[in-house]
């Protein structure tokens, strides 16, 4: 197979280990070429806008900014690159927000390595690419009486807020963490409590957990 046919994957990872795995599992397929590397946001962006790559592998968890603002920003930059999420979250807590911001996939890191060329494949093809399991449950909501859940009403920020507080997080770990101020976090908290009519930390751990929000 030729160079030209090689479909150039791009791997965005703030992990050194994850990125080499990536990588060594992409190295035994032979049409799958692992064309570049970043580990954040900023520099994903900056080699994206360079138009070499069919394939981006991106986490959704990154230390200069969220995956979904990232994809956001390079699906203005280079459309024509197909975005394809990894994440260490359940499906069901961050697929739908990362497809509606333009991903053409999502995956969970704990997949099978075939899992993961047979995402890159479907994609390239021009097909979103989502698990059985995810799947069904998207099935489930179809037609019947399904109502917005109130987490659903979040913007990206606040939901990420929101499952951090869940997991346990102060306001001040979180900002050092996402590289906000403490008054911005707080501005965060204090919106998506007001959308979820929640009163306070306890009433949103409640939650979370009640919706499986958080593991």
């Amino acid at each position: 197979m030729t160079s030209q046919k090689a479909i150039r994957v791009f791997i965005v990872d703030d992990h050194a280990i994850v990125r080499e795995g990536l990588k060594q599992i992409l190295a035994d397929t032979s049409d799958l070429v692992v064309a570049g590397d970043a580990e954040t946001g900023h520099e994903a962006i900056q080699l994206a806008r360079q138009g070499k790559y069919d394939v981006l592998l991106l986490d959704i968890s990154m230390p200069d900014r969220s995956g979904i603002e990232i994809l956001k920003q390079i699906k203005k930059e280079a459309p024509d690159i197909a975005v394809l999420m990894l994440s260490m979250h359940r499906e069901d807590q961050y697929a739908i927000r990362s497809l509606k911001a333009g991903a053409a996939g999502y995956l969970n890191k704990q997949s099978a390595p075939a899992e993961l060329v047979v995402a890159i494949r479907e994609v390239i093809a021009g097909r979103k690419y989502i698990s059985n399991a995810l799947a069904q449950e998207l099935a489930n909501q179809v037609g019947g009486n399904h109502q917005t859940a109130l987490h659903e009403t979040l913007s990206d920020r606040e939901y990420q807020t929101m499952t951090m507080i869940a997991s346990g997080k102060c306001v001040s770990d979180i900002a050092t963490e996402l590289n906000l101020s403490v008054k911005t976090v707080s501005m965060y908290r204090a919106r998506l409590l007001q959308k979820m009519k929640l009163k306070n930390n306890a009433e949103l751990m409640h939650y979370a957990m009640k919706n499986r929000l958080v593991d």
